[in-house]
This record gives C-alpha cells, structure tokens and sequence, in this order.
C-alpha cells in the first residue's frame, strides 16, 4: 500500500471537511425552508354589533355601486343610504339595507314650512312611501325648508299642517318620515336647526312615524352638547350621521368631536336605529377613512 505524506493527508482532510460542512449547510438551508411560513394577514377584530352601522354614498361618489356594496359588507357595514328608488334593489342584492331612503319631496330648501308646496309634497310623500314598504324599507328623509321668515311658532304651525296629510299614510305603510335637523349656516335660513325646534315638532304631530335624523356634525355647529341632547332626546331619533367638525372631515383627532363617547352615549341611551357614516373623506385611500371611521363608532 502507498504511503500518504502528511501534506497530502491534510490536504484531504480539508477538503473532506469542508464539503460536509457544505453538505451540512445545504441540508439546514433545506430544512429552514421547508419550516418557513408564509407571514400571515392580521386577522381583524369583527365589529362587536353594538352600533348598527351605515353610510351615505354621495360622500363616496366615484365608487360603482356595486363595488361600494361589496366593499361595505367586507368592513362590516349593513346599509348604504340617501339613494333613490332605483338603486334599492342593487343594494338589497348584496345583503344589505338602506337604512334612510331618499326619492320624494322637493329638496333641502324646499320643505314643509312653505304651504304653497303642500300639495306638490304630499302628492311626491304618497307616491314614494308604499314603494319604501314595498321594499322592505322604514326611514324616508324629509326637511323643514327654509324659515322664510317665520317664526319658530309659524314654522311648527306649517309643517304640522302639511305633515299631519301624509302621517296617516306613513302609519299605513309603517314608513317612518324623518326629518333632518341641519345647521341653517352652511344650509342657509335652514328652519329645523336645532333639536329642542324638531322635538317640539314630534310631539305637536304625535305619530310614531314621525321621527328625526339628529346629525351630529350639523348639530356640533348650531349647538353642541351632543352627549346631553342623546341622553335627554334619543327616542325622538329614527336615525343619527356623523361628520367630522370642522369640515365635515373624518371622525379622527384632527377634529373637536369625539366619536367614542358619543357612541357610547347612544348605546347607554338604548338607541337601536342606525348610524350612518356621512364625513367626506379627505385621505386619498376613501376606503382605508371608510374602515377607521366605522371601527372608531365601535365601541
């Protein structure tokens, strides 16, 4: 047998090592990448269904509707409102409701106080409320108008006038009118501005299917003490907006109100109608604002 010199021995006792070595690494390497997992997605928490939840479309108007739909059902929202009788149904094909219709009346300035726009009205209020019913829907939005300058007392008298024809037919249908309460600075001369105006209009009518929409934003700006006007007017409310103030922005920090403990308000108060969305989105990503709005309202 030949003879091995020490060098030659080194020499392959080196290069032995070294290719276990690598043969080593490749395994661990192999083996490392059989154990890696593919990061996983944060799982979100599910909205904890204290707070019916809801939101306008027009403040999201560049989305499809379609597309809306399905991207609110995802978040977790069940309505999309302020829609008209033709986009009803495409909201019910996916699974949800519209919590506030729209379609009769004659708009925002145009309401209740003037009684030479009663029977144009109650003509548009009788057409729209059976098909309301028929779609399985409640809330159909109405307004005061302007005050045209009548007295609060004048205002109550023209609008209880002109509401008291079409109350009956609500009650029939179980639609319930709900007027908006506005703030008359940005919708100038608005008569129905502030809570205790609208509650005392309730009351005078009398019906069950005559309720408000108590908008937070708008009421922040013609009075504010938000939590105590819940706590003391709730079950005059069939429906409640939020909005950022100023600005009608998103309901974050960058704002005077805070959300959560008005949430909370409402939730203590047992208010059971829905609460919609109603902030313009100002952050390029609509839907991202869309997301954090509804989980800052989750309380």
């Amino acid at each position: 047998m030949k003879a091995i010199s020490r060098r030659t021995a080194l020499r392959t006792a080196v290069i032995g090592g070294a290719a276990m070595a690598a043969t080593g690494l490749e395994a661990a390497a192999e083996r490392n990448r059989g154990e890696r997992k593919p990061a996983k997605t944060p799982v979100k928490e599910p909205l904890k269904g204290n707070i019916r939840h809801s939101v306008s479309k027009w403040c999201f108007g560049d989305y499809p509707l379609d597309e809306f739909c399905d991207t609110c059902k995802t978040i977790g929202i069940e309505s999309v409102e302020l829609l008209d009788p033709k986009d009803w149904a495409t909201v019910k094909s996916h699974g949800l409701t519209v919590a506030m219709a729209q379609g009769a009346g004659l708009g925002i300035d145009r309401g209740f106080n003037d009684p030479s726009l009663h029977d144009e009205l109650v003509a548009s209020y009788e057409k729209v409320i059976p098909m309301v019913a028929e779609a399985g829907l409640t809330n159909l939005i109405c307004f005061a108008g302007r005050r045209n300058g009548v007295t609060d007392l004048q205002g109550w008298e023209h609008c209880e006038k002109g509401l008291k024809r079409i109350t009956p037919v609500a009650e029939k249908y179980n639609v319930v009118l709900t007027m908006e309460l506005l703030n008359s600075v940005g919708h100038k001369d608005y008569l129905c501005d502030h809570t205790v105006w609208g509650v005392e209009l309730c009351r005078r009518l009398g019906s069950p299917n005559f309720k408000l929409l108590y908008d937070i934003f708008h009421m922040q700006i013609m009075e504010g003490n938000i939590i105590e006007h819940i706590r003391n007017y709730h079950s005059f409310f069939s429906h409640v907006h939020t909005g950022g103030n100023p600005g009608r922005a998103e309901i974050d920090e960058t704002q005077e109100l805070y959300y959560p403990a008005i949430m909370k308000a409402l939730v203590d108060a047992g208010y059971k109608g829905f609460v919609g969305q109603e902030f313009v989105p100002k952050q390029p990503d609509k839907i991202a604002s869309l997301e954090k709005c509804i989980r800052i309202c989750d309380v």
